[in-house]
Formats: structure tokens, sequence, C-alpha cells
């Protein structure tokens, strides 16, 4: 984990995904300083395409870090940083396991929620993974737990376990996705530490880890 704070080998990709934006802004900033690529997916993109004026009928909405969106976007701007954001999506009229769902373009339409990354978006992020050398993910690219909205997931841990990278998978749903499909061992690193490892990348101390270095 070390490494990737400190000395990551390039280009460094980092995947994001999950709810909401407030819970993973703060390593998404530190990160720019460090990331090449940083891959958004999960409810969290939706925020980031509304700011940008793409239309995301009732899908995910965190409006209490607009400000925070903006300032990623302009901080990624003025750094020369590339985010990626879903290209299409997989949607539902409703959050339910047994929805009818379909694929649509960039635009989604009013009365429909976007649960999974489509398959353009898994093809471009493959793209950006295979040439990247180190890699980190925390976050699922969509409601994974349900079966028609795996797949975004799934695919972007495939891509992970197939590379010729370091690839580092922190905590909480990615892990559970990982394992799902039997590729844990096939990372180079998979933490249970899903919040501990945000902090460390956020930059925060963590007291085991200091209490280690001082020995």
């Amino acid at each position: 984990m070390e490494n990737l704070v400190n000395d990551p080998e390039r280009p460094f990709c980092a995947i994001i995904g999950g709810a909401k934006v407030k819970d993973k802004i703060h390593v998404m900033t530190n990160l720019l300083d460090k990331a090449d690529d940083i891959l958004i997916g999960g409810g969290m993109a939706y925020s980031f395409l509304h700011q940008k004026g793409t239309p995301i009928g009732e899908s995910l909405l965190d409006k209490e870090s607009s400000d925070r969106v903006r300032n990623t976007f302009q901080k990624a701007a003025t750094q020369g940083k590339n985010i990626h954001l879903p290209v299409d999506h997989v949607v539902a009229p409703e959050f339910k396991e047994t929805a009818p769902f379909k694929i649509v373009e960039q635009d989604i339409p009013d009365g429909y929620m976007g649960l999974d990354i489509g398959p353009r978006t898994i093809n471009d992020y493959r793209k950006v993974i295979d040439r990247s050398k180190t890699i980190f993910w925390n976050g699922p690219m969509g409601v994974f737990e349900m079966k028609n909205f795996q797949t975004g997931t799934f695919e972007i841990a495939r891509s992970l376990a197939t590379v010729n990278a370091t690839t580092v998978v922190g905590g909480g749903d990615s892990v559970a996705a990982v394992n799902r499909i039997g590729m844990s061992k096939k990372m180079s690193h998979v933490s249970t530490g899903g919040g501990a490892s945000l902090e460390f990348l956020e930059g925060k101390k963590l007291p085991g880890i200091e209490a280690l270095s001082e020995k």
C-alpha cells in the first residue's frame, strides 16, 4: 500500500466505485496527486455525470457533494489527470432484482436509474487497465449483489486478474466481488480493511502502522 502512495510504477490507475461521493471524495482528491487515470463507477458516477450536465434520470445523486465534485473536476484539469466516466449504462425503472432492464447510451431517460456500467464503458475501462502498471480498486461498478447488474463489477475484477501490473484491491464490496468469482489469488494484494486502506491512501496516519513503524 505504501508503494501506491510513495512510488507507484506508472501508469497508475485508480478505480473508484460505490454509492456515495462523500464516502470516497477525500481519497479521490489525494489520488489525483498520484494517479494518472481515475475510473469512476457505481452510484457515485451519476453525481459526476450530473455535474457535467448529463441527464441521469432517477439515478442516485449526492446533492450535498456537488461542490466537491466540481472541485475534483477542476483539480484534475489543472493537473492534467484523466477522470473517466461511464459512457453507457444498464438501467431499470426500480431498484429491484426482478426489474426489467436495458442498456442505454450516455443519457439516462426519466423514469430509469443507472444500476451498472454498460458494455462500452467496460471496454473503455479495460483499455485503461491494460495499459496501466499499478492499479488500485475500491468500490463496485454497479449493484453486483443483483444478477442483472453484476457484469461491470465482475468484468473489472477479471481485467485486474489478467493484467500485467501490480493490482491492489481495497476492502469491502470489491473484495467480496473478487472472492465471488475466485480471482482473489490473482491479485497482488487484497486488503480486507476497506476503511483503513482508504484512510491510508487519503494520507492519514493509522495507529497500528505508526506503532509498528516505531519498532
